[in-house]
């Protein structure tokens, strides 16, 4: 059974106080032992949390007795585990980093599409279907047919749709455009800046790709891999369940049993995406932090950053 529910949540409004939130808010996810990280902007929310049932319900009645956030949503998955090991409230110019400015995803954003209707969608070849996701991301899983940006961060992906909107471009004029990310957030943005740029037909997944793996059985999905989440759980597959990817603690980039076998490998210090790119400094660090983890194995102790 599961210990601990795992909460992702967002919402674009307008909260000109939000630096006066921050350490209430903190004190409050403190005293109910909710650990994660949460995002406060001028533009809204972003986050995800974790903590027993109770806490979890105790937060999320907080936030919405803020008459702002009462139309919050969330999603939650579980975990056996504490997936975060400690609490993070900070103050952001952005809850989600793109760079362009006027964006606004609460009155601009495409059309939603629920998990139920997304592969009648998709199956459209008339449709381009885009993963917003960063590359790392799409490389261990992401949707038949859709097009991978091969961004490094979100704040690239603007600069790709104006390179692809010519007309030999995949987002040649009168396209319809599906578009999908891990919980919905980026896809507000993305979708809003489409639109800004003229983009009529703009639809996207509601809910992200967790909502989408809870919701459709494996026998009918267009899914294929795993969906990378930001915690200590890595990834996760249908039914939210636990992936295999662990993380690389060097380059933070998420590892399969093939990657681990490379003889690229050294646990906690390199692997095949980041090996050679390190310096004998770094490389020692990471060494001397990996002697710790072993010590903590020994002990039965956890270390922080340490798959759990």
């Amino acid at each position: 059974m599961a210990n601990f529910i795992v909460a992702a949540l967002y919402k674009f409004v307008t909260l000109s106080d939000y630096q006066a939130m921050q350490q209430p808010l903190f004190d409050f996810c403190e005293s109910q032992q909710v650990k994660g990280t949460l995002l406060l902007a001028e533009e809204g929310i972003n986050g995800t949390i974790a903590g027993t049932r109770a806490g979890i319900d105790a937060v999320l009645n907080y936030l919405r007795s803020d008459h702002r956030l009462t139309a919050l949503e969330h999603k939650e998955s579980w975990a056996e585990k504490m997936p975060f090991y400690r609490l993070k409230v900070k103050l952001k110019r952005e809850i989600v980093t793109m760079g362009v400015p006027n964006i606004q995803p609460d009155t601009m954003a495409g059309a939603y599409v629920r998990p139920e209707d997304w592969n009648a969608l998709i199956d459209d070849p008339d449709v381009v279907v885009i993963d917003t996701r960063n590359d790392y991301e799409v490389a261990i899983g992401t949707f038949n047919r859709a097009i991978n940006p091969h961004t490094s961060s979100f704040s690239e992906f603007p600069q790709w749709v104006q390179e692809q909107s010519g007309e030999d471009g995949v987002l040649g004029k009168g396209r319809k455009v599906a578009m999908f990310c891990t919980g919905g957030i980026r896809c507000e943005k993305s979708t809003a800046y489409l639109r800004s740029q003229g983009f009529d037909e703009v639809y996207h997944l509601q809910g992200g790709i967790l909502k989408y793996l809870e919701t459709v059985a494996p026998e009918d999905s267009r899914w294929d891999g795993d969906c990378f989440v930001f915690d200590e759980r890595v990834s996760v597959r249908h039914g939210l369940e636990p992936g295999e990817y662990e993380l690389c603690r060097a380059c933070r980039l998420p590892l399969s049993a093939h990657d681990k076998a490379s003889e690229l490998y050294e646990e906690g210090v390199s692997c095949p995406h980041c090996h050679g790119t390190h310096t004998d400094e770094q490389l020692q660090r990471f060494r001397e932090r990996q002697k710790q983890v072993e010590l903590a194995r020994k002990r039965h102790q956890r270390h922080i950053g340490v798959r759990i």
